[in-house]
């Protein structure tokens, strides 16, 4: 079963983690660390539990850097592509303020076949409205690789799991290279994701997403860049 959106508060402080489901998508208050995740199935944790996704497992370890409540929203669904994406942040209409923005999207545009070209004018915008969601602050933007499905049980039997790879290849090498022309940080998870075929425990048990054990390898690689960037002062 698909994931409708998620619109999510989540409130941390040390390790203890409270999630409420919200009809208002005001964001925490101006005293907290606000994290805001774009992106898709991904960014949910499609076949997680609902603590294991990446983004909260991430407050998680933020908590554990500073005694600030880290506040969190989500703007998310499976299947979505980018241009379902730009349509939810316009309906939604998150506040600006966040410290910390992470966009992880475009598999969806692969995998239902969308032309490259919707994804190369999608991508930017995305990235630019970000931008501005982050205070205008780009430091604060973090792009997220797409992970590879074609490294799972469930890419396996499609039968075309080269061709797979080379497109995600092409959409991630797109992605890094708008990042570095915004100067927006650019981190790579899509090598996790192709150790999923040798070990098993980085795929979910629906044999597509990745589990919690590979989210927990991403937000390592995020925590880098947070710590790296000094967003935490």
């Amino acid at each position: 079963m698909k994931k409708y959106v998620i619109i999510l508060m989540v409130f941390v402080v040390g390790c203890k983690t409270q999630q409420t489901s919200m009809e208002s998508t005001s964001a925490p208050t101006a005293e907290d660390f606000n994290y805001l995740a774009l992106g898709d199935s991904y960014t949910i944790g499609e076949s997680v539990c609902e603590s294991c996704n990446f983004p909260i497992q991430l407050i998680e370890d933020l908590a554990e850097d500073t005694n600030a409540k880290i506040g969190l929203q989500i703007i998310a669904k499976t299947g979505w592509t980018t241009a379902d994406l730009i349509q939810a942040i316009k309906e939604e209409q998150p506040a600006s303020n966040f410290d910390l923005v992470t966009l992880l999207i475009g598999v969806n545009n692969q995998y239902q076949g969308k032309d490259f070209s919707l994804y190369q004018e999608d991508f930017p915008a995305l990235l630019a409205k970000s931008i501005q969601l982050a205070k205008g602050d780009k430091s604060r933007v973090i792009v997220v690789s797409i992970p590879d499905y074609a490294y799972t049980p469930f890419g396996q039997k499609k039968g075309n799991t080269e061709e797979i790879s080379n497109e995600i290849d092409s959409y991630n090498a797109f992605a890094k290279k708008t990042a570095e022309i915004m100067g927006v940080s650019y981190v790579n998870v899509t090598n996790i994701t192709r150790e999923g075929l040798k070990n098993s425990l980085l795929v979910a048990s629906d044999d597509l997403h990745p589990s919690k054990e590979a989210y927990s390898s991403f937000v390592t690689q995020i925590l880098f860049e947070i710590r790296k960037k000094n967003l935490l002062k």
